[in-house]
């Protein structure tokens, strides 16, 4: 008689719903906007689009060098030329020429002066003054979601005129690059120098 062979025992089955749902789950947090900004805040430098501006190599490699300090020249009227907008008694408001972002100014002493231990008592306390005044037109006029303020106070802290005190006063907004590689990267701007002179000047003419 022909022996019957013992049946296979049925195989289990393998976790493989458990498995999609983890990976599906996985690709659902990977594609979340909030995973994707943690991300992207532990990234650095980000990717990002770049404007291509063989004229700025001139002004980095320093192969432009105007006569005297541009910044006294621009202390001597209030100009579009010269790209200042507002003067005090010791203090002044000028455009930067190669801005980091739409309404960046720079505040300074009128003197001619690279170190802020040399200022005056009197000196100092008008250009901290003209410093928030700066900052209270930028929030009204551009309306920003913060602003960067910083002082480079020598060559070696990155000052690229250290013989005259300059601050930065820059408008941020939410999705602009960060700070460093903002200051890194030319950057495309929404405004032009003169159009931006004439929005910080009508609110200066106004006080």
């Amino acid at each position: 008689m022909a022996t019957k062979k013992p049946a296979k025992k049925a195989k289990p089955k393998k976790a493989s719903s458990s498995k999609s749902k983890k990976s599906s789950a996985k690709k659902s947090a990977l594609t979340h906007p909030e995973a994707l900004l943690k991300i992207g805040q532990q990234v650095w430098p980000m990717e990002r689009d770049v404007l291509i501006r063989p004229d700025r190599m001139k002004y980095v490699r320093k192969l432009i060098k105007p006569e005297g300090c541009v910044f006294c020249n621009a202390a001597k009227e209030v100009s579009v030329d010269t790209l200042c907008a507002y003067q005090t008694k010791h203090s002044m408001v000028v455009l930067n020429k190669f801005p980091y972002n739409s309404g960046h100014l720079l505040v300074l002493p009128k003197r001619h002066c690279g170190d802020v231990l040399h200022l005056k008592d009197e000196e100092y306390a008008d250009l901290q003054n003209t410093v928030r005044l700066v900052m209270k037109a930028l929030m009204e006029i551009y309306e920003p979601g913060g602003i960067n303020v910083g002082l480079n106070h020598g060559a070696v802290a990155g000052a690229g005129i250290p013989e005259h005190l300059h601050y930065h006063v820059i408008p941020r907004w939410a999705g602009d690059l960060n700070f460093f590689p903002l200051i890194a990267e030319t950057k495309v701007l929404v405004e032009s120098l003169e159009q931006t002179y004439d929005r910080v000047l009508g609110y200066f003419k106004k006080i």
